[in-house]
């Protein structure tokens, strides 16, 4: 991490806070105005509490990300190319030709003369201990590459790395003894739990902190099947992944700190409340408990960190360029897709856009879903994208020069197309993401599939109509295109509020012929908000709803078991009870971060 440090320090891209600094919210708060103005990685040099400084936004731009990785990126995407299609090779041998010397830098090296993160012992109270939202449950690792293996075949190149959020004090955890691990049971580090708990064996836990940026991304990287993580970061580092043991526990040899520990059968702790990537808390709920072994450093130790939040945020960076890296890899995996992308403004996991193939009924004249259908159904059991709640897809022969690069031309393409009689398809009583609280149900949620296809079907409005509307509707604004803002008083429950929305659609419906240009009406908290951008709306619609209990329509039907509407589609994105609080910033720590960029402070001239 220091040679990261000096050489983003060489080149322009980081600034040095000499001035003390508190972990508690400040730091985060830091991090959040510099990201926000686009601004360079920051280091701390003197951190309240702990003799370590810390480094973040080390990824904030995709520039930056680029610049970091800029002698072996070309060589790795040719990498992960190959490794997704293996036939490519024979097409264009001269392009791949240097990528087998570039996969001899990726395989696992164990350190035979010494390593330095043994050189040193510390506690996690000495640690940088950051916590980033005034309700946080205490202080959370956020940039963990946390290391596990295989019961049944140990050894490193079975191993997993995973980037899982680890909380270091707070709740009932006791100080220096115990740290707790949140992450979801499908994930390889669940996999190996399970393992090790069906041979009633505690599983070894190694948490790296720092080292090379390439081992951070081998942690979150959707890799082909047969490419483990590990290799994946000795390429993009250039430099084979180097690892030493003490005792059970596997070290990498390159990191600034390594947390070793356990994790018995069947002991959990409450974990949280944390800040996370949809811009709202996940709260409490009992999670494993690690028993901490050691806490290792090596000598000039950095702690690297990030703030999760409402995106944009240093985690989009990550992902523009995991999305450059993997290129083309599932949609050649899923027969007819052509691009998938997890939108980030709706916190990634709750709405996907896909645009895939429509070629089952070429002899049709009146086109209607179908193979998209096929592909989608695929989609929802693909890896993390199973998470999603709303998935929209489009056909690729109605526009060939869409690209889902472009979210507002995407969503207008539908919006235009969608025919809310067919091209609603929901699958309730299923699995949703741990961090999405839009159930009442915890995991537990509904999924609705939006799929288009044909010549547009309407002109999208875009001014408010003048609509005769209930006394309790307290303001009508047009968001984006073909959408309406209605806003009603806060949500009670789910029995007055169905009688408070059917009063609504029953004036609606005498309207029908005004609301032909607007498919998609929004019941919210705030109107002015969802209609001030296309972020704000796609935010609150999509994290706040779940399909199955806030999705109404006007004159609605069931047919068959097949649910849809003739007019228009109304999703209720209010705050509701069950949902987690959103993301707000302490406004007194928000004064101090605003002294640092007055004239002669530390961030003069760049928030």
């Amino acid at each position: 991490m220091a040679a990261c440090v000096a050489d983003l320090e060489k080149n322009g891209h980081l600034i040095r806070i000499k001035q003390e600094v508190d972990p508690n919210l400040q730091m985060a708060s830091i991090h959040l105005r510099v990201h926000e103005a686009k601004g360079p990685a920051i280091l701390y040099e003197n951190v309240k509490g702990s003799k370590f400084p810390a480094v973040s936004n080390l990824f904030g731009t995709l520039e930056r990300s680029r610049f970091i990785f800029r002698d072996t990126l070309e060589s790795v995407k040719k990498m992960v190319q190959l490794k997704g299609d293996p036939s490519i090779a024979l097409k264009n041998p001269l392009k791949y030709a240097g990528v087998p010397f570039a996969a001899l830098k990726a395989l696992p090296l164990k350190s035979r003369f010494g390593s330095p993160i043994t050189q040193n012992l510390t506690q996690i109270d000495q640690l940088p201990l950051i916590k980033h939202w005034p309700m946080d449950g205490g202080a959370y690792v956020t940039l963990p590459i946390v290391y596990t293996e295989d019961a049944d075949k140990p050894g490193v190149m079975n191993s997993n790395l995973g980037m899982y959020r680890i909380q270091l004090t707070g709740n009932d955890f006791i100080p220096n003894k115990e740290i707790g691990l949140h992450y979801q049971i499908h994930r390889g580090i669940g996999v190996h739990q399970t393992k090790a708990n069906a041979l009633g064996k505690p599983l070894n836990v190694s948490i790296f902190v720092g080292g090379p940026p390439s081992h951070s991304f081998g942690a979150v990287m959707p890799l082909p099947e047969g490419l483990s993580e590990l290799t994946f970061s000795g390429a993009l580092g250039g430099r084979r992944f180097r690892y030493t043991k003490r005792g059970e526990h596997t070290l990498s040899s390159d990191a600034d700190f390594v947390i070793t520990g356990k994790v018995y059968p069947k002991e959990n702790k409450p974990e949280g409340p944390f800040g996370d990537h949809l811009g709202y808390y996940s709260l409490m709920h009992d999670f494993p408990l690690m028993k901490v072994d050691q806490v290792y450093h090596r000598n000039g130790a950095i702690w690297p960190f990030t703030v999760v939040g409402r995106p944009p945020q240093e985690d989009t960076s990550f992902g523009d360029l995991i999305h450059e890296i993997t290129g083309s890899i599932i949609p050649k995996e899923i027969p007819g897709l052509h691009e998938v992308n997890a939108v980030d403004e709706a916190g990634v996991h709750p709405l996907l856009f896909a645009i895939g193939s429509e070629r089952y009924t070429p002899y049709l004249e009146t086109k209607q879903p179908a193979e998209l259908l096929t592909i989608a159904n695929h989609i929802l059991g693909f890896g993390q994208m199973s998470l999603a709640k709303f998935l929209f897809i489009s056909a690729k022969e109605d526009a060939p020069q869409l690209t889902l690069h472009d979210k507002e031309g995407f969503f207008k393409h539908m919006l235009e197309r969608v025919d809310w009689k067919r091209d609603l398809h929901f699958q309730t009583k299923t699995t949703i993401d741990t961090l999405d609280y839009s159930s009442e149900e915890l995991n537990g949620g509904s999924k609705v599939v939006i799929a288009a296809v044909g010549k547009p079907k309407r002109v999208l409005g875009t001014e408010a109509p003048s609509l005769d509307l209930p006394s309790f509707v307290r303001s009508l604004k047009c968001g984006f295109n073909g959408t309406l803002a209605i806003e009603l008083p806060p949500f009670g429950n789910y029995e007055s509020e169905k009688l408070l929305i059917e009063e609504l659609i029953n004036k609606l419906k005498t309207q029908q012929g005004q609301l032909t240009a607007f498919p998609l009406l929004l019941i919210c908290d705030d109107a002015d908000f969802i209609a001030k951008s296309f972020s704000n709306l796609i935010w609150s619609a999509f994290t706040r709803a779940n399909p199955s209990h806030d999705i109404y329509g006007v004159d609605s039907f069931v047919e068959f078991k097949h649910w849809g509407c003739k007019s228009s589609l109304i999703i209720d994105c209010r705050m509701k009870p069950h949902n987690a609080p959103y993301l707000e910033l302490d406004a007194e720590v928000e004064k101090t971060v605003d002294a640092m960029g007055a004239t002669g402070g530390p961030l003069h001239g760049i928030i």
